[in-house]
């Protein structure tokens, strides 16, 4: 137990400081994004009185520095800032596009550990023979696939052809639960990739494991083939498998913008988009600092399982 709680303070200590570094990193690259907010909020003629006047009422004018206290600041109160676009509170924006993205997320989650074990699972108990090449063939293949192909190939067979599901969320809002139709294409297009990896990863795993020592000891020791594979071999892919799904969270949390972008679907990608195109940089400070947070919190966590599951993999850490 000490040397788990001394992996999780260097960790703790190594994520705050990361978190640090994603705020002044956000903070420097919107600075450094082309195009005035203050120009695009002042139409397609604009005055030069006018576009001072909005520099001065959105603080544009004021130095860097000062601006990047303030907001770091509100950022340690849990305040984002201000649209420049709408004068809305950025937590109002996150908070509307988190829903969406989290439904899809944990959607996709659902299906995907149980998928993604099984496939590896079953390829590793047959190595070498026809299922296990059947297998890996077919996560190899789908792998292969872009979202936006994949999506539009379904959407083409699926809501063009058969108009068996709707292609888009559009008139739905953001109460996709009560429409379960609208979701199964996302859902399908997100599962793909992160199921072909994950098998992958559960196979090599299992297959090395079953190929170690230990697991030929208990076979001559007369343990059974279902204890060896899933109370030895299995827990050893954990640990990989761990931090792919800890990744595979923080890609579809921070927003999946190919996919919400072709289903039109409002979350946090698609919020993203928006505040780009409108050039509301508070937005897209707001979105990206969560984003940042995120990624690190779930490769905290990530971190700490794997070295759960093996400890002597974090003796080097």
């Amino acid at each position: 137990m000490s040397g788990l709680r001394s992996f999780v303070a260097r960790r703790l200590l190594l994520g705050a400081v990361q978190t640090v570094a994603v705020v002044l990193l956000v903070f420097a690259l919107t600075e450094a994004l082309p195009g005035d907010a203050a120009v695009a909020l002042a139409g397609d003629q604009p005055d030069p009185a006018r576009i001072a006047a909005i520099r001065e009422a959105m603080d544009l004018d004021r130095p860097a520095h000062e601006r990047l206290a303030d907001w770091a600041t509100g950022l340690l109160h849990g305040d984002f800032g201000t649209s420049l676009t709408s004068g809305r509170p950025v937590a109002l924006y996150i908070a509307d596009g988190f829903g969406p993205s989290l439904l899809l997320a944990a959607l996709t989650l659902a299906l995907l550990v149980p998928l993604g074990f099984g496939l590896g699972v079953l390829a590793a108990r047959h190595e070498g023979r026809l299922i296990d090449r059947l297998v890996s063939s077919a996560t190899l293949a789908v792998y292969a696939v872009p979202e936006f192909a994949l999506g539009v190939l379904l959407v083409t067979v699926f809501a063009l052809k058969l108009a068996w599901l709707p292609p888009t969320a559009v008139g739905y809002g953001t109460d996709l639960l009560g429409h379960p139709a609208v979701l199964v294409l996302p859902v399908l297009v997100l599962l793909s990739r992160p199921v072909c990896s994950l098998s992958r990863l559960v196979r090599a795993g299992m297959v090395d494991a079953l190929a170690s020592p230990y697991a030929a000891h208990a076979r001559r020791y007369g343990v059974p083939g279902a204890r060896v594979r899933y109370a030895h071999a299995l827990p050893n892919a954990l640990a990989p498998a761990a931090q792919q799904l800890a990744r595979t969270v923080d890609w579809l949390l921070c927003g999946v913008i190919v996919v919400e972008a072709l289903f039109v679907i409002p979350g946090l990608g698609t919020v993203l988009l928006n505040a780009v195109a409108e050039r509301d940089v508070p937005v897209v400070q707001g979105l990206a600092v969560v984003f940042g947070v995120l990624t690190v919190v779930l490769n905290l966590g990530a971190d700490v399982v794997a070295y759960r599951l093996t400890p002597r993999a974090g003796v080097a850490a």
